[in-house]
C-alpha cells in the first residue's frame, strides 16, 4: 500500500513538474472529515474550479472532472476513511484532472463550492452520503422525549486581517466582537433547549459569505452578527440592530438561482436543481419571504431588549445589504452593540460588565422570540405545547402588540 501511495505521489509530482504552463486552477491539497452521517472531502484550489461529477456504479466509484486545472507537487492523496477505499488521479483531456473516488458502498453526493479569504483561493468541498440509509423509527413518546436544542450561530465580526473599526482610544472592534460572541455563546449554551455555534473563536478572517454558510451547515435556527459601529461624528451612540433589505434579497436571489452548487439545496430539505427556472425562483422566494419575516421578528425583540439597558440609534430595525444577512433560509440580523468611535461608547464597551449587559440583553430578545414562535420539534415547542391554550393565545397577543407598537414608533422617528 506504502508503494503504491509513494508511487502516485511521484506521478502527482512528475505531473505538476510538466505542467508548467498556468492553468486556472492548480489542486493544492485534499483531505476528508468524517461527520455524522457523511463523509466530507475538501479539495484546496487556486482559483474557482469548473468541474462536472458524476457517478459510476459495479464498483462504486465518483468521478470529479476539472477543466483547465493541474495538481501540484504538493497534492497527496487520504487515506481510506469510511466509505472512502481511495483516490485516483490523472489527466483528463488536453487540461483538466481527473478524480476518482474508489468507494465501498453507492452514495447521494453533495458538492458546493467556497472563497477562501481575499487572494482568490477556492474550496470545492463533496460530501458523500450512504445511499438508502435506513433511520429507524422511534415513537412519539420517544421523539417528544428528546427534542432537539435550537441553534444559534454566532458571528463575530472582522477578525485577523481585517480589525474592523477602531476608537479613540486604540480598541478594535474585532477584539470587542469576539468577546461579546463568547458571552453570548456561553448564555445561549446555559439556556435549557438553546446551543450555541460560533463561526470563529480566535482572532482570524473568515470571508463574508463563509460566515453564513457556516451558520447554514450547522442548521442553524438563527443567525447574530455582532459588531460595533464606527461613524465620523463622535458624538454618535446607541445599538442599532439590521435584517437584511428587500433589494440584498433579490440580489441574492438572482446569484442563488444561478449558481449549480447554491441551487443543491436549501435547510429545510428543498432541492431546486431539479427544478425548472419558475419553480425554483418561486421556492426560494416562498423560502427568502419567511426568512424575512423571522428575521424582522426576532430583531424587534432584541431591539427592545437592548433599549432597556442603554441608548438606541434608531428607534426601529434598520436594513441594509450586508452579505452575512444574505442567507435565504436561516433568519439573520446584525446587531451594532454601540459606536466604538464615541468616546462614552468604547469605554463601555472595554467594559466585561457591560459586555454582560449587551449579551445578556440579546439573549433575552432571543429567547422572547423562540418562545413566541417555537421551531417545531424544540423544547420550546414542547413547553409551547404544555402551556395552556388561553396563555399561549394572550402571548402572542403581547408580541403583536409590541410589534405594533415598535412599528409606530418608527413611522413616528424621522431617519436622520
Amino acid at each position: 500500500m506504502r508503494g503504491v501511495a509513494a508511487r502516485i505521489r511521484c506521478f502527482v509530482a512528475c505531473a505538476a513538474v510538466l505542467a508548467v504552463p498556468a492553468w486556472a486552477a492548480e489542486i493544492r491539497s485534499v483531505r476528508t472529515t468524517q461527520s455524522d452521517g457523511y463523509l466530507r472531502i475538501s479539495f484546496d484550489l487556486s482559483a474557482r474550479p469548473d468541474y462536472k461529477l458524476f457517478e459510476i456504479a459495479n464498483p462504486d466509484r465518483l468521478v470529479i472532472d476539472v477543466s483547465d486545472s493541474a495538481l501540484t507537487g504538493g497534492f497527496a492523496p487520504p487515506s481510506a476513511s469510511g466509505v472512502l477505499k481511495g483516490v485516483r488521479t490523472g489527466r483528463h483531456g488536453k487540461d483538466g484532472v481527473r478524480v476518482v473516488l474508489d468507494l465501498a458502498s453507492a452514495v447521494q453526493p453533495k458538492s458546493f463550492v467556497q472563497a477562501r479569504g481575499r487572494g482568490g483561493d477556492y474550496r470545492l468541498i463533496v460530501d458523500l452520503y450512504t445511499k438508502n440509509r435506513v433511520t429507524p423509527v422511534k415513537s412519539m413518546a420517544a421523539l417528544a422525549a428528546k427534542p432537539r436544542d435550537v441553534v444559534v450561530a454566532i458571528d463575530a465580526g472582522h477578525g485577523g486581517v481585517d480589525p474592523g473599526a477602531t476608537g479613540n482610544g486604540g480598541t478594535h472592534e474585532k477584539d470587542i466582537t469576539l468577546a461579546v460572541a463568547r458571552d453570548l455563546a456561553k448564555l445561549v449554551d446555559k439556556q435549557p433547549g438553546m446551543h450555541a455555534v460560533l463561526t470563529r473563536d480566535r482572532d482570524t478572517f473568515i470571508p463574508l459569505q463563509e460566515r453564513y454558510q457556516k451558520a447554514r451547515e450547522a442548521k442553524a435556527d438563527l443567525f447574530v452578527s455582532i459588531h460595533a459601529d464606527a461613524y465620523a461624528s463622535g458624538d454618535a451612540r446607541g445599538s442599532s440592530v439590521w435584517v437584511l433589505s428587500p433589494r440584498g434579497a433579490t440580489g441574492e436571489a438572482a446569484r442563488w438561482l444561478a449558481d449549480r452548487e447554491n441551487r443543491a439545496d436549501l435547510v429545510g430539505g428543498v432541492k431546486l436543481e431539479d427544478k425548472d427556472n419558475t419553480l425554483a425562483a418561486v421556492l426560494l422566494d416562498l423560502s427568502q419571504g419567511a426568512t424575512a419575516e423571522a428575521s424582522a421578528a426576532v430583531a424587534r425583540r432584541v431591539l427592545q431588549a437592548l433599549a432597556k439597558i442603554g441608548p438606541t440609534h434608531r428607534g426601529y430595525v434598520e436594513k441594509a445589504n450586508f452579505v452575512v444577512l444574505r442567507s435565504p433560509d436561516v433568519p439573520s440580523i446584525l446587531v451594532e452593540t454601540a459606536f466604538i468611535t464615541n468616546p462614552a461608547e468604547e469605554k463601555r464597551l472595554k467594559s466585561p460588565l457591560q459586555r454582560q449587559k449587551l449579551a445578556d440583553a440579546i439573549l433575552g430578545g432571543v429567547r422572547d422570540y423562540f418562545e413566541a414562535t417555537p421551531p417545531p420539534g424544540t423544547l420550546f415547542a414542547a413547553n409551547a405545547r404544555r402551556d395552556k391554550p388561553r396563555s399561549v393565545a394572550q402571548r402572542a397577543v403581547d408580541a403583536d402588540s409590541a410589534d405594533l407598537a415598535d412599528d409606530a414608533i418608527a413611522a413616528r422617528v424621522p431617519k436622520s
